[in-house]
């Protein structure tokens, strides 16, 4: 059977936006979930908001592992398959796709609760709030299973096209996690308050039951790339496949939290208030990546099929238009706090300076969020080509600017603002390297 004649034919723009939707509405409730989470956990104190705040940058790095790195790798092996019109090493690809991902959820949960006390010492956790960090995480990578299986079938079934069926599946996490994280959390209705470890089971709740979902739609009839158990061995050439792009991409999660690891050691050389105001402008950069994947996320499939119908053209012409979206998206945004950065910044904190570190920053670096629109979604459409390491070296650059930069600026004792302006140089440089390397 051949693919759906729509995703290799159909006008660009308006199929890109109609797969988007539903991505998009996905993605839109994962981050009130993210704003909810710090709400009812600041319910129970300042030394479990802290110890969330520990955590926070490493479960980041599992989701974006798991949905956006590796997932985009699983996404595009079978988007190019099936352009190239192959179902039976689809099917295949699924089932490699699941090993991998029971693999690295076994890695992150022996990391994590073998070291996970050392991890968050080196990140300055210490006393209460180093406890309440080690309750959550015990529980939430002991379950790292549940969240890489829902992302990684997710991210099967995206590669056959079909956006609907994840994102529902992505809104019942986000709803199962508030209703259950907020109510064992904090014994809401006829739950009981079980604290920290409360909202983490919520977490490892909220993820299982979707993989449940997923995994019982990817054995059925409606599944475009089935998976099949039986009579599979392992072949060495489906793990390249999905790992030429999926094991390279993890190094983009990975530099995006050393960025942000090391802008937080560099802010401190400012003072509290430089150091907190970056802290509530970080946080918008971490939203921008779902937003930025909701649009890349649908650009994908469409690139791996037209790759693999060996339609190079129409291709590009995808990844460009999924880039220009997310960067208008993330340009809109930017330009929103810019003029009114207290829209953000209000909601976090009523520190007149923290809040007047805050809006410098996002009056800054705000301008610059359209070029990491377009780097992030230029980075999701090479995915889908395969070809995804000059946007890797793009975040490299990245890193390096900020890293280099930032120490000769903090060495110096040069005022915040500097630094907040080295952000935003570094958000438009990363930008541009990936456009100019997708023009090739």
């Amino acid at each position: 059977m051949k693919p759906p004649s729509a995703l290799l034919t159909a006008p660009v723009l308006p199929l890109v936006a109609r797969l988007a939707l539903p991505n998009a509405l996905a993605m839109g409730a994962a981050t009130a979930v993210s704003i909810a989470e710090t709400a009812y956990v600041g319910a129970l104190g300042t030394s479990a908001l802290a110890g969330l705040a520990l955590v926070f940058p490493m479960v980041m790095l599992m989701q974006t592992m798991s949905a956006g790195a590796m997932g985009g790798g699983v996404s595009s092996a079978i988007a190019r398959a099936l352009g190239a019109g192959d179902e039976e090493r689809a099917r295949l690809l699924v089932f490699h796709a699941l090993v991998i991902a029971l693999i690295a959820a076994s890695v992150f949960s022996f990391v994590f609760l073998a070291f996970g006390e050392p991890i968050f010492r080196l990140l300055g956790g210490a006393g209460a709030p180093l406890q309440e960090a080690l309750i959550y995480s015990k529980i939430v990578f002991a379950g790292a299973i549940a969240v890489w299986l829902t992302n990684t079938l997710a991210s099967t079934v995206r590669g056959a096209g079909n956006m609907r069926v994840p994102s529902s599946a992505m809104l019942l996490v986000a709803v199962l996690q508030v209703v259950l994280g907020g109510g064992l959390g904090l014994g809401l209705g006829p739950f009981p308050r079980y604290g920290m470890a409360g909202v983490a089971m919520g977490y490892v709740v909220a993820n299982a039951i979707p993989a449940l979902y997923l995994f019982w739609f990817m054995r059925s009839s409606q599944a475009r790339a089935k998976l099949t158990l039986r009579g599979v061995g392992l072949r060495k050439e489906m793990f390249i496949d999905i790992l030429k792009v999926g094991g390279v991409s993890l190094i983009s999660p990975l530099q995006t939290i050393a960025t942000v690891l090391v802008l937080t050691r560099l802010m401190a050389w400012f003072g509290e208030q430089a150091l907190a105001g970056y802290g509530i402008g970080a946080r918008l950069e971490f939203l921008l990546i779902p937003i930025a994947f909701a649009i890349g996320g649908a650009c994908i499939p469409l690139v791996g099929m037209a790759v693999g119908a060996d339609n190079a053209a129409r291709a590009k012409k995808i990844a460009w238009t999924g880039g220009a979206i997310g960067a208008c998206l993330a340009g809109a945004i930017g330009l929103v706090v810019t003029i009114a950065p207290g829209a953000w910044s209000g909601l976090f904190s009523a520190d007149a300076r923290v809040l007047a570190a805050a809006n410098e920053y996002l009056r800054i670096a705000g301008p610059a969020f359209i070029f990491f629109g377009l780097g992030h979604g230029l980075y999701f459409a090479s995915q889908g080509s395969g070809q995804i390491l000059g946007p890797v070296l793009a975040g490299t650059l990245r890193l390096a600017i900020v890293a280099v930069g930032g120490w000769l600026l903090a060495v110096n004792s040069m005022p915040a603002w500097t630094m907040f302006s080295l952000v935003g140089f570094a958000m438009f440089a990363y930008g541009c390297a990936c456009a100019l390397r997708s023009r090739r």
